[in-house]
């Protein structure tokens, strides 16, 4: 006879899998605003982890202008395997505290918002996959400041409503921007 798993508690474990990740733990006290603490001139180190096993490791220089009505993100990344890649965010403020936005790579339209001390986004891409169809997957980000002020992002990439990957990075601002 097979033990089968309470539905009650197999919907739990789905749901948890897909959940929004929380505010990190070493987010400092003051609320984070995309427009004012990622403009101008930042790096990013962070890496990308997948339940197969992919690991991967990138260095980004960010540039963000706020125009009063949309927040332009320039991404330009370079992977530790020497993959080189851009992406441009155009957030658009719909509501105060909500953005709308795109990204060369979003299917559909990213959804931003304040979520007391972080900003949450929440967004579709496809990824590429070994059969060249690609896998639209779910990213949900949240920023934060720690105690440094440095800007915290942490995401979960969600398939199907499961769990597949994170991305954990942090961004500080760059050189000629402190002097």
């Amino acid at each position: 006879m097979k033990k089968q798993l309470p539905a009650a508690l197999a919907l739990s474990l789905v749901a948890a899998c897909a959940t929004r990740p929380p505010v990190p733990d070493d987010a400092g006290g003051d609320a984070f605003v995309i427009e004012r603490d990622l403009a101008g001139a930042h790096v990013a180190r962070g890496e990308f982890k997948s339940i197969t096993g992919v690991h991967r490791t990138f260095t980004a220089q960010l540039t963000g202008t706020w125009d009063g009505e949309t927040f332009i993100l320039v991404e330009d990344f370079v992977y530790d395997d020497g993959e080189k890649d851009k992406k441009t965010w155009k957030l658009q403020r719909v509501a105060p505290g909500e953005y709308s936005g795109t990204r060369e790579d979003v299917v559909g339209t990213a959804r931003g918002y304040q979520d007391g001390r972080a900003f949450r986004l929440e967004y579709d891409v496809v990824l590429p996959s070994e059969n060249g169809k690609g896998r639209k997957v779910r990213f949900r980000d949240v920023l934060a400041k720690d105690g440094d002020g440095r800007v915290l992002n942490t995401a979960t990439v969600g398939w199907f409503g499961l769990r597949v990957g994170s991305v954990s990075l942090v961004m500080e601002p760059a050189q000629e921007d402190m002097e």
